[in-house]
Protein backbone atom coordinates (compact mmCIF):
# COMPACT_ATOMS: atom_id res chain seq x y z
CA UNK A 1 0.00 0.00 0.00
CA UNK A 2 1.74 3.58 -0.68
CA UNK A 3 1.56 6.84 1.53
CA UNK A 4 -1.28 8.20 0.36
CA UNK A 5 -3.51 5.31 0.81
CA UNK A 6 -2.30 4.54 3.79
CA UNK A 7 -2.95 8.38 5.15
CA UNK A 8 -6.52 7.62 3.72
CA UNK A 9 -7.08 4.34 5.77
CA UNK A 10 -5.76 5.94 8.77
CA UNK A 11 -8.33 8.49 8.89
CA UNK A 12 -10.77 5.16 9.00
CA UNK A 13 -8.97 2.87 11.21
CA UNK A 14 -5.60 2.32 13.43
CA UNK A 15 -2.56 1.34 11.24
CA UNK A 16 -0.68 -1.50 11.92
CA UNK A 17 2.90 -0.95 13.43
CA UNK A 18 4.75 -1.57 10.41
CA UNK A 19 2.47 0.57 8.02
CA UNK A 20 3.56 3.47 10.73
CA UNK A 21 6.85 2.08 10.39
CA UNK A 22 6.66 2.26 6.36
CA UNK A 23 4.86 6.17 6.38
CA UNK A 24 7.46 7.54 9.00
CA UNK A 25 10.12 6.27 7.03
CA UNK A 26 9.51 6.75 3.77
CA UNK A 27 7.12 9.81 3.16
CA UNK A 28 7.89 12.78 0.58
CA UNK A 29 7.24 16.07 0.50
CA UNK A 30 3.92 15.08 -1.46
CA UNK A 31 3.04 13.08 1.13
CA UNK A 32 3.66 15.49 4.02
CA UNK A 33 1.46 17.81 2.09
CA UNK A 34 -1.40 15.35 1.99
CA UNK A 35 -0.74 14.87 5.18
CA UNK A 36 -1.35 18.20 5.99
CA UNK A 37 -4.40 19.07 3.59
CA UNK A 38 -5.95 16.35 5.58
CA UNK A 39 -5.35 17.31 8.82
CA UNK A 40 -6.06 20.78 8.48
CA UNK A 41 -9.32 19.88 7.08
CA UNK A 42 -10.41 17.34 9.60
CA UNK A 43 -9.11 20.37 12.44
CA UNK A 44 -11.16 22.81 10.85
CA UNK A 45 -14.59 20.88 10.63
CA UNK A 46 -14.67 20.52 14.51
CA UNK A 47 -12.70 23.49 15.55
CA UNK A 48 -13.05 25.58 12.84
CA UNK A 49 -10.18 28.43 12.61
CA UNK A 50 -9.80 28.94 16.04
CA UNK A 51 -6.46 28.70 17.64
CA UNK A 52 -7.08 28.52 21.12
CA UNK A 53 -4.58 30.44 23.42
CA UNK A 54 -3.56 28.91 26.79
CA UNK A 55 -1.34 31.15 29.12
CA UNK A 56 1.84 29.19 30.27
CA UNK A 57 3.13 29.54 34.02
CA UNK A 58 6.10 27.85 34.30
CA UNK A 59 6.08 27.67 38.63
CA UNK A 60 9.28 26.10 39.21
CA UNK A 61 12.57 24.38 37.35
CA UNK A 62 13.79 22.16 40.67
CA UNK A 63 13.02 18.68 39.90
CA UNK A 64 13.95 15.26 41.90
CA UNK A 65 14.46 13.76 38.26
CA UNK A 66 17.80 13.40 35.99
CA UNK A 67 15.87 13.15 32.66
CA UNK A 68 18.96 13.06 30.30
CA UNK A 69 17.30 15.55 27.95
CA UNK A 70 16.27 17.96 29.88
CA UNK A 71 17.88 21.70 31.12
CA UNK A 72 16.48 21.62 34.65
CA UNK A 73 17.39 18.12 35.46
CA UNK A 74 18.46 17.46 39.07
CA UNK A 75 21.89 16.79 38.55
CA UNK A 76 22.40 20.52 36.18
CA UNK A 77 24.41 22.68 38.79
CA UNK A 78 24.52 25.16 36.66
CA UNK A 79 20.91 25.87 36.20
CA UNK A 80 19.85 29.07 38.33
CA UNK A 81 16.71 27.57 40.25
CA UNK A 82 13.47 29.45 41.62
CA UNK A 83 10.12 28.58 42.14
CA UNK A 84 6.96 30.97 41.96
CA UNK A 85 5.00 31.44 45.36
CA UNK A 86 1.37 31.42 45.11
CA UNK A 87 1.18 35.32 45.35
CA UNK A 88 3.27 35.21 41.78
CA UNK A 89 0.83 32.81 40.21
CA UNK A 90 -2.24 34.26 40.92
CA UNK A 91 -0.70 37.26 40.24
CA UNK A 92 -0.22 35.96 36.22
CA UNK A 93 -2.90 34.48 36.38
CA UNK A 94 -4.54 38.07 36.58
CA UNK A 95 -2.34 39.62 34.04
CA UNK A 96 -3.46 36.88 31.59
CA UNK A 97 -7.06 37.13 32.48
CA UNK A 98 -6.82 41.15 32.09
CA UNK A 99 -5.66 39.92 28.34
CA UNK A 100 -8.83 37.89 27.71
CA UNK A 101 -7.00 34.36 28.42
CA UNK A 102 -9.49 31.72 29.87
CA UNK A 103 -6.89 28.95 30.25
CA UNK A 104 -3.70 29.14 32.47
CA UNK A 105 -1.17 26.06 32.35
CA UNK A 106 0.92 25.23 35.59
CA UNK A 107 3.84 23.48 34.54
CA UNK A 108 6.91 22.79 36.34
CA UNK A 109 9.65 20.51 37.42
CA UNK A 110 8.49 17.80 39.14
CA UNK A 111 9.59 19.82 43.03
CA UNK A 112 8.81 18.51 45.85
CA UNK A 113 8.64 21.72 47.80
CA UNK A 114 5.17 22.09 46.55
CA UNK A 115 2.65 20.07 49.58
CA UNK A 116 -0.37 18.35 47.89
CA UNK A 117 -2.24 20.47 50.06
CA UNK A 118 -0.49 23.92 48.66
CA UNK A 119 -1.24 22.72 45.28
CA UNK A 120 -4.83 22.01 45.95
CA UNK A 121 -5.02 25.72 47.45
CA UNK A 122 -2.72 27.38 44.48
CA UNK A 123 -5.87 25.63 42.00
CA UNK A 124 -8.91 26.22 43.87
CA UNK A 125 -7.55 29.66 44.83
CA UNK A 126 -7.36 30.74 41.01
CA UNK A 127 -10.75 28.99 40.29
CA UNK A 128 -12.48 31.49 42.86
CA UNK A 129 -10.65 34.44 41.77
CA UNK A 130 -11.53 33.31 37.83
CA UNK A 131 -14.13 31.20 38.04
CA UNK A 132 -14.92 30.81 34.21
CA UNK A 133 -11.24 29.87 33.45
CA UNK A 134 -9.83 26.53 33.24
CA UNK A 135 -6.43 25.44 34.76
CA UNK A 136 -4.47 23.09 33.16
CA UNK A 137 -1.49 20.96 35.58
CA UNK A 138 1.32 19.82 33.98
CA UNK A 139 4.05 18.46 37.14
CA UNK A 140 5.14 14.89 36.80
CA UNK A 141 4.24 11.86 37.90
CA UNK A 142 2.23 12.10 40.99
CA UNK A 143 -0.17 9.64 43.23
CA UNK A 144 -3.50 8.77 42.27
CA UNK A 145 -4.77 10.34 45.61
CA UNK A 146 -2.36 13.64 44.79
CA UNK A 147 -4.21 13.66 41.37
CA UNK A 148 -7.99 13.26 42.52
CA UNK A 149 -6.76 15.92 45.36
CA UNK A 150 -5.86 18.69 42.30
CA UNK A 151 -9.30 17.24 40.37
CA UNK A 152 -11.25 18.01 43.38
CA UNK A 153 -10.25 21.63 44.00
CA UNK A 154 -10.61 22.48 40.65
CA UNK A 155 -7.89 21.41 38.30
CA UNK A 156 -9.54 20.47 34.48
CA UNK A 157 -6.72 19.61 32.29
CA UNK A 158 -3.11 17.75 33.16
CA UNK A 159 -0.22 17.23 30.60
CA UNK A 160 2.38 14.39 31.27
CA UNK A 161 3.92 13.88 27.73
CA UNK A 162 5.11 9.94 27.53
CA UNK A 163 8.12 10.60 25.82
CA UNK A 164 8.44 7.45 24.24
CA UNK A 165 6.30 4.35 24.05
CA UNK A 166 9.33 1.81 23.80
CA UNK A 167 10.65 0.69 27.11
CA UNK A 168 14.42 0.45 25.82
CA UNK A 169 14.02 3.73 25.06
CA UNK A 170 12.82 4.82 27.66
CA UNK A 171 15.53 3.73 29.71
CA UNK A 172 17.97 5.50 27.38
CA UNK A 173 16.38 8.48 27.97
CA UNK A 174 16.01 7.99 31.71
CA UNK A 175 17.72 7.17 34.91
CA UNK A 176 16.44 3.96 36.29
CA UNK A 177 14.70 5.29 39.26
CA UNK A 178 11.99 6.16 36.14
CA UNK A 179 9.51 3.56 34.46
CA UNK A 180 7.79 3.98 31.36
CA UNK A 181 5.70 1.57 33.06
CA UNK A 182 4.28 4.35 36.00
CA UNK A 183 4.39 7.02 33.54
CA UNK A 184 1.70 5.03 31.99
CA UNK A 185 -0.46 4.04 34.44
CA UNK A 186 -0.61 8.19 35.76
CA UNK A 187 -2.36 8.84 32.48
CA UNK A 188 -4.67 6.22 32.89
CA UNK A 189 -5.15 7.45 36.00
CA UNK A 190 -5.60 10.97 34.70
CA UNK A 191 -8.25 10.12 32.24
CA UNK A 192 -10.19 7.52 34.89
CA UNK A 193 -10.23 11.02 37.12
CA UNK A 194 -12.08 12.82 34.06
CA UNK A 195 -8.93 15.08 33.34
CA UNK A 196 -8.69 16.28 29.56
CA UNK A 197 -5.30 14.38 29.49
CA UNK A 198 -2.70 14.79 26.97
CA UNK A 199 0.20 12.33 26.25
CA UNK A 200 3.17 13.29 23.63
CA UNK A 201 6.35 13.00 22.64
CA UNK A 202 9.86 14.27 21.55
CA UNK A 203 10.59 13.52 18.00
CA UNK A 204 14.46 12.80 17.17
CA UNK A 205 15.85 12.60 20.90
CA UNK A 206 18.59 10.26 20.93
CA UNK A 207 18.44 6.45 19.84
CA UNK A 208 14.74 6.96 18.19
CA UNK A 209 14.21 4.92 15.49
CA UNK A 210 10.92 4.63 12.84
CA UNK A 211 9.45 1.77 14.78
CA UNK A 212 9.79 3.78 18.15
CA UNK A 213 7.73 6.20 16.45
CA UNK A 214 5.26 3.93 14.94
CA UNK A 215 4.98 2.91 18.68
CA UNK A 216 4.36 6.13 20.15
CA UNK A 217 1.00 6.17 16.71
CA UNK A 218 0.24 3.26 18.14
CA UNK A 219 0.14 4.19 21.94
CA UNK A 220 -1.97 7.26 21.31
CA UNK A 221 -4.39 6.27 18.92
CA UNK A 222 -4.87 2.85 22.38
CA UNK A 223 -4.90 5.97 24.71
CA UNK A 224 -6.81 8.34 22.80
CA UNK A 225 -5.66 11.18 24.61
CA UNK A 226 -7.38 14.93 24.38
CA UNK A 227 -4.50 16.47 24.14
CA UNK A 228 -0.94 15.56 21.66
CA UNK A 229 1.95 17.34 22.71
CA UNK A 230 4.64 16.81 20.05
CA UNK A 231 7.98 18.82 19.76
CA UNK A 232 11.45 18.09 18.20
CA UNK A 233 14.15 17.89 20.42
CA UNK A 234 16.39 20.09 21.15
CA UNK A 235 20.05 19.63 22.96
CA UNK A 236 20.82 21.44 25.78
CA UNK A 237 24.39 22.28 26.68
CA UNK A 238 24.44 21.11 29.99
CA UNK A 239 23.41 17.34 29.49
CA UNK A 240 24.50 14.08 28.48
CA UNK A 241 22.54 15.03 25.22
CA UNK A 242 24.16 18.13 24.38
CA UNK A 243 25.95 17.05 21.44
CA UNK A 244 23.37 15.29 20.07
CA UNK A 245 21.56 16.80 16.89
CA UNK A 246 18.28 18.32 16.86
CA UNK A 247 14.90 16.90 16.00
CA UNK A 248 14.13 17.31 12.85
CA UNK A 249 11.03 19.56 12.16
CA UNK A 250 9.69 18.14 8.30
CA UNK A 251 9.62 14.86 10.39
CA UNK A 252 7.80 16.50 13.60
CA UNK A 253 5.43 17.99 11.70
CA UNK A 254 4.65 15.77 9.57
CA UNK A 255 4.10 13.55 12.67
CA UNK A 256 1.64 16.36 14.36
CA UNK A 257 -0.34 16.02 11.04
CA UNK A 258 -0.94 12.04 11.80
CA UNK A 259 -1.89 12.46 15.16
CA UNK A 260 -4.75 14.77 14.13
CA UNK A 261 -5.68 12.70 11.50
CA UNK A 262 -5.66 9.81 14.33
CA UNK A 263 -7.56 11.64 16.65
CA UNK A 264 -9.74 13.94 14.70
CA UNK A 265 -11.09 15.53 18.17
CA UNK A 266 -7.88 16.26 19.94
CA UNK A 267 -6.08 19.91 20.67
CA UNK A 268 -2.80 19.93 19.79
CA UNK A 269 -0.52 22.91 20.22
CA UNK A 270 2.25 24.19 17.68
CA UNK A 271 5.14 24.04 20.76
CA UNK A 272 7.37 26.22 21.77
CA UNK A 273 10.32 24.28 20.75
CA UNK A 274 8.61 23.85 17.35
CA UNK A 275 8.68 27.98 17.46
CA UNK A 276 12.25 27.11 18.59
CA UNK A 277 13.50 25.08 15.97
CA UNK A 278 11.97 26.88 12.87
CA UNK A 279 11.02 30.40 13.05
CA UNK A 280 7.87 29.72 11.45
CA UNK A 281 7.45 26.73 13.59
CA UNK A 282 3.86 27.66 15.40
CA UNK A 283 2.71 28.59 11.60
CA UNK A 284 3.51 25.03 9.98
CA UNK A 285 1.98 23.44 13.20
CA UNK A 286 -0.95 25.21 12.98
CA UNK A 287 -1.40 24.69 9.21
CA UNK A 288 -0.45 20.49 9.18
CA UNK A 289 -3.27 20.43 12.03
CA UNK A 290 -2.42 21.96 15.13
CA UNK A 291 -5.12 24.19 17.32
CA UNK A 292 -3.37 25.50 20.19
CA UNK A 293 -0.46 27.69 21.16
CA UNK A 294 0.80 28.61 24.36
CA UNK A 295 1.98 32.12 25.24
CA UNK A 296 4.18 32.37 27.77
CA UNK A 297 2.80 34.32 30.96
CA UNK A 298 5.57 33.65 33.34
CA UNK A 299 7.48 36.46 35.20
CA UNK A 300 9.99 38.48 33.36
CA UNK A 301 12.40 37.70 35.41
CA UNK A 302 12.21 34.13 35.54
CA UNK A 303 11.86 33.05 31.87
CA UNK A 304 15.26 32.55 30.50
CA UNK A 305 16.29 30.57 33.69
CA UNK A 306 13.13 27.67 32.55
CA UNK A 307 15.42 26.47 29.80
CA UNK A 308 14.84 22.42 28.98
CA UNK A 309 16.89 22.82 26.01
CA UNK A 310 19.19 25.62 24.39
CA UNK A 311 17.65 29.04 22.81
CA UNK A 312 13.92 28.44 23.77
CA UNK A 313 12.31 31.24 22.99
CA UNK A 314 10.45 33.36 25.90
CA UNK A 315 9.88 36.53 25.33
CA UNK A 316 9.04 38.05 22.00
CA UNK A 317 5.91 37.17 20.07
CA UNK A 318 5.09 33.43 21.76
CA UNK A 319 5.13 35.50 24.46
CA UNK A 320 1.66 36.68 26.50
CA UNK A 321 2.22 40.05 26.23
CA UNK A 322 2.70 40.30 22.19
CA UNK A 323 -1.06 38.75 21.48
CA UNK A 324 -1.63 41.19 18.95
CA UNK A 325 1.34 40.36 17.03
CA UNK A 326 0.12 36.60 17.44
CA UNK A 327 -2.85 37.33 16.70
CA UNK A 328 -1.52 38.71 13.36
CA UNK A 329 0.88 36.11 12.70
CA UNK A 330 -1.93 33.45 12.89
CA UNK A 331 -4.30 35.90 10.33
CA UNK A 332 -1.39 35.49 8.05
CA UNK A 333 -2.03 32.45 7.22
CA UNK A 334 -6.48 32.20 7.29
CA UNK A 335 -6.02 31.58 11.57
CA UNK A 336 -7.35 33.66 14.11
CA UNK A 337 -6.84 32.90 17.65
CA UNK A 338 -9.58 32.34 20.28
CA UNK A 339 -8.55 33.35 24.16
CA UNK A 340 -11.91 31.05 25.25
CA UNK A 341 -11.07 27.48 27.56
CA UNK A 342 -11.16 25.97 24.02
CA UNK A 343 -12.30 22.67 25.29
CA UNK A 344 -12.09 19.27 23.95
CA UNK A 345 -14.86 18.48 21.52
CA UNK A 346 -16.31 16.12 23.86
CA UNK A 347 -15.68 17.38 26.99
CA UNK A 348 -18.62 18.30 28.99
CA UNK A 349 -18.53 20.40 32.14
Amino acid sequence: MDNISLLDKLEKQLLEKQEFVSLISSYTEKDAEYAAEKARAIAQSIYGKSVYIRGLIEVSNYCKNDCYYCGIRRSNLKCERYRLTKEDILECCEHGSQLGLHTFVLQGGEDLHYTCGEICDIVSSIKKLHPDCCVTLSIGEKSFEEYKAYREAGADRYLLRHETANEWHYSKLHPESMSLKNRMNCLLQLKELGYQTGAGMMIGTPFQTAEHLAEDMLYLGTLKPHMVGIGPFIPHKDTPFAKEKSGDVDLTVFLLSLSRIMLPHALIPATTALGTASGTGRERGILAGANVVMPNLSPMSVRKKYMLYDGKISTGSESADALKDLAKRMESIGYHIDLSRGDHADYKQ
